[in-house]
This record gives structure tokens, sequence and C-alpha cells, in this order.
């Protein structure tokens, strides 16, 4: 029979295992590894996500680790640009790489590349980046003066990125030190000495489900597959991933829901008690993407367009108890907290201490201000 726990005693220790509440001691490359990866499209979000689960912390202290290897930034889950350590982050790249979307015929008739030419594609980027660290157009510009190369000029230098993302998730290529306001590319291997190359899928998909229990559990197999690949995956695919796993995971029931979790956190979970901590989180944190926006637990439904907007673009967010509770932002001087009405009484003390916390780890004076929607 499976171990029944509540929803708020669900929340509570992912809440925990999120590093807080409480707030946690790890090292920086401890907190990455912790959450599984922390999104890095704006590296101002990804570093105010690591230091707000961190009791003390230094600016530019994720840039140091990037510099060093001991962390590494590249497109992985759902094709997001995400700072992962490369030991993990290797396993879950192995899994993205499994997913071969780019020898899907949509995808090789929108970019005019097929499996054949990305083939090529990676070959020729391996030995351009061999020894060098280029700019995005240093780097087109070698690949494309390659036989047979000529025309991916355009879909290289898109902003997103696309074509480049079967690469990363391959290993051939990382992102390196930016240079003022544009990026590098180098070598995984060169950027980190920790670097080992891709395990084999079936060698990955163990570790990759255990980093994602072990912060986002307790979960469903949809939530592991949407926090991977964002629905690329086959429920067949998905549920050989949980096998591997074997007396590992164990089942528990949140209220009515059968979910999962590591075995080895079962008398953990079952014995944490609800929270009322309330916690100011930056864009694109790990508590909402890990489950995803669409989890109603997490995020209420009719709060979701506050939360993911357009673009893409993840809100700064209110947690109380686990709960996404409003949003804020930081509007000149001011620090402007919209509390969703439904969610009860303001806990002003408590949202003055966060945003006092808020700014001092910006180095700014904020005045927090408060509305209600």
């Amino acid at each position: 029979m499976a171990v029944t726990v509540s929803r708020r005693q669900a929340l509570a220790w992912r809440m925990q295992r999120h590093l807080l509440d409480p707030i946690g001691t790890p090292s920086i490359v401890e907190v990455v590894r912790r959450l599984g990866g922390v999104q890095a499209q704006v590296a101002s979000s990804a570093e105010l996500a690591v230091r707000l689960r961190r009791a003390s912390s230094q600016p530019g202290e994720v840039a140091r680790a990037l510099a060093d290897g001991r962390l590494i930034k590249t497109w992985a889950m759902r094709g997001a640009l995400h700072l992962l350590t490369p030991e993990e982050g290797a396993a879950l790249l192995s899994l993205m790489a499994a997913g071969r979307s780019w020898e899907r015929p949509a995808w090789a008739r929108y970019f005019g590349l097929t499996p054949q030419r990305i083939e090529l594609l990676r070959r020729s980027v391996r030995d351009v980046l061999d020894g060098k660290v280029l700019t995005r157009e240093q780097l087109v510009a070698e690949v494309t003066a390659r036989r047979g190369l000529a025309d991916v000029g355009e879909a290289l230098r898109s902003s997103w990125g696309t074509v480049f993302k079967p690469l990363a998730w391959q290993g051939d290529l990382c992102f390196g030190p930016g240079q003022g306001n544009r990026a590098t590319f180098m070598l995984p291997e060169a950027a980190s000495p920790r670097w080992a190359g891709l395990p084999a899928p079936e060698d990955g998909a163990p570790i990759a489900v255990a980093i994602y229990l072990g912060a986002h559990g307790p979960a469903s197999l949809d939530a592991f597959g949407h926090w991977v690949a964002g629905g690329w995956f086959g429920k067949r695919r998905l549920r050989s991933m949980l096998e591997v796993v074997g007396d590992g995971l164990a089942e528990v029931d949140v209220e009515g829901e059968r979910l999962y979790v590591l075995a080895e956190h079962l008398d953990e979970l079952a014995s944490t008690k609800p929270t009322n901590a309330v916690r100011l989180l930056g864009g694109f944190d790990q508590w909402v993407l890990g489950p995803g926006t669409a989890d109603g637990h997490v995020t209420p439904p009719a709060r979701r367009a506050a939360v993911s907007r357009q673009s893409g673009w993840i809100s700064p967010v209110v947690v109380v108890g686990g709960v996404v509770s409003g949003t804020w932002e930081i509007d000149r001087d001011d620090l402007r907290v919209r509390w969703f009405g439904e969610a009860g009484r303001i806990p002003r003390s408590a949202l003055a201490e966060q945003s006092e916390r808020v700014a001092g780890l910006l180095d700014r004076d904020l005045r927090l201000r408060l509305t209600v929607d």
C-alpha cells in the first residue's frame, strides 16, 4: 500500500529539497546539482536563483564557477539554456540526444538539414572549436566556409540557437566565457576538466530520474517528461526510464493522486510537516519550471498567465507554503509585489523580510510596495 501524504506535506518537503525552507548552506555547485540545473537564458535570474538558496553568497560566484569548470552552460532540458554540473549534466544531455528530434521530417524540412547534414555540421563544429573559443559570428564564418555548409549561416545565426541545440545535446559544444554582450562557444571538454562525455541513454536515465524526483518529487510520469523534453517523449519511453530505477522508486498517494518519489526519501517525506514559509523567487525559477506552470497545485490555474507570460517569460513569484501567491518586479527603487487576492491575508512582515533579503543580494535600496489583484 502506498504511503499517504497531504499536498501541503509534499510541497513542504519539496521546499526543503529546494533549499528554500530552511535556506541552505551548500556550495554553488551543490545548489545546481540539487535542482537538476538552473535555467540561464537570463544570467541575472540564474544567479539570483542560486543565491536565494544559500545562506551566504557573493555576487559573481556563478561566473567564477563557470570560468573554472565547476559548472557548464549549455542548451539542455526542453531546449532551454541551463547551468549544469558537468557530471549530472552529461546524463541529462544524453536523454535529450536520445530523443533525436532533429531527425523528424518536419525539422529537416524547416531548417533544410537532413540527419546526414547535421552529422556533417557536428564534425565541422568540433573541428572548428578544437582549441578555440569563438563568438557565434566567428563560428558561423568558419563553419559556412566548409564544403556542403555554405547555406546554413542564417539558421546558425538565429537567436534561439535551434540548430545548435542538437550539437549541445550530443556534447559537441557549450557556452564559453562571454565577451561583453556576445556569447562564445567551446568544446565541453575544454570548458571543464570534469566533463567525461555523454553516457549511454540507458545509463543516463536513472541519474536523470533521481535528479528530478530528488528536487521536484513527488511527481508524475508526465511531469518528468515535460521537464526533460517538453512532451517530446512518449509514455512508453518515459516509463522505461522509470523502470530502470527499479526498487529505488516508490509510489505515494498525495490526496488521491499516485505519484513517484525515490524510495530513500519516503520516510523523510512522510514525516515532513506543512510549512507557511514565504519566499520571493526570481524569474525562471526551478520551483515553477520543475513541475511546469500547468501544475495547478504550484501555480494556480487562474494565475498561470501572470506567471507564464509571452515569449516564454516566467515572472518572479511570491511563494507561500509552496504555492505561488503573487508576482513581483523591481521598478526603479521599488520592489512591487502583486498579491493574489484569493491567496488570503497578506503576510506583510514576511514579505518585508524577503524584500530586504532580495535588496541585499542585489546590493540595492528597495522600497516594498504592495498591491492586491
